[in-house]
């Protein structure tokens, strides 16, 4: 009967440890193409052939945010500055890799008849209210000697702002690439007065981890970066990157040859590159002074109260670590 006892024990615990190792490691992403790129990987079986169970869980952005602060997903393909607004609250993150950072994806599109920043003194720009392209906003007003006070800011959600341009209701928008693309597209006449080409490493896009996962699977979350940056090699290769591009646009619902002729407004940071900016330092070429900006950005705004700092953050560790 011991025995027997024993045997019964053994089975149920073997089954629960067969039930917690079964269940895959869930990574948000969403349609920005510092994102998408990780579908390269899903598409090759790269996470199969390195004996990872990853599931790849497609949302919108703010959706992709949610679903990691309510504990449904491991991971999240976030804005570093949106990290720490969750952070600041229940969803604590570990930044594991660095993505990309924007370098003309990100604008402020102008209605037409604007031709500058300059322009749209007085006037109401569409825009989603504490996101980045609020920060990429206010960056685009301070080179143009103008402050936040001198226009009209009118909350809008990013995938809203194509319609809500056409629409003549407001002077310019501020939207991500494909949004901004579509908004370009839609509206004769429209032009872009800013992007992030003119403020590189403003924007930056991370992986950000559950502590908890990151602490149990840290085997599992380094190879997860090593292939996040072998999808980025394989867009950077002339052999290949006809194919990642078939991949990455498909997956958005954009044709190939309009998606391969934005896709140099994100700058997809190799391996090497992500270890430079992982190094300390105070202006926008450093990952922890572009934090820091985010982070006035956002007490500036109310968006949380309690100053974050960035080294409690990022883990460096894992892109140094690997060769």
């Amino acid at each position: 009967m011991k025995l027997k006892l024993l045997i019964t024990s053994l089975l149920i615990g073997l089954a629960i440890s067969a039930g917690v190792q079964a269940a895959p490691l869930k990574i948000a992403y969403s349609d920005w193409p510092g994102y998408t790129v990780l579908e390269i990987a899903k598409q090759k079986g790269w996470f199969k052939d390195a004996g990872l169970d990853v599931e790849l869980d497609w949302f919108e952005y703010l959706p992709s945010i949610d679903a990691y602060s309510a504990g449904k997903v491991d991971s999240v393909l976030i804005v570093a500055t949106d990290a720490m607004v969750t952070g600041s609250t229940a969803g604590k993150g570990k930044i594991i890799a660095l993505l990309d950072y924007s370098e003309g994806s990100d604008m402020i599109v102008g209605a037409p008849g604007i031709e500058s920043i300059k322009d749209l003194k007085g006037k109401d720009i569409g825009i989603e209210l504490t996101l980045v392209e609020h920060l990429l906003l206010l960056k685009a007003l301070e080179v143009n000697g103008m402050k936040q006070s001198d226009v009209n800011l009118v909350n809008t959600a990013t995938d809203k702002t194509p319609q809500t341009l056409a629409s003549g209701k407001v002077a310019a928008i501020g939207a991500w690439y494909p949004i901004s693309g579509q908004a370009l597209k839609q509206v004769p006449g429209a032009k872009k007065l800013f992007t992030s080409a003119e403020a590189k490493g403003l924007i930056y896009d991370v992986m950000n981890v559950n502590p908890s996962s990151y602490a149990h699977h840290k085997e599992e979350w380094t190879k997860i970066v090593a292939i996040y940056y072998k999808c980025v090699d394989y867009l950077n290769d002339p052999a290949t990157k006809d194919d990642a591009i078939k991949i990455m646009s498909a997956k958005v619902g954009a044709d190939p040859v309009a998606y391969a002729k934005n896709v140099p407004g994100t700058h997809f940071l190799t391996l090497a590159e992500a270890k430079e900016r992982f190094k300390v330092g105070a202006g926008m070429d450093s990952i922890y002074g572009s934090m820091d900006i985010g982070n006035k950005f956002n007490l500036d705004n109310a968006v949380y109260k309690i100053s974050q700092k960035p080294a409690k953050y990022l883990v460096p560790e894992v892109v140094m670590g690997l060769k």
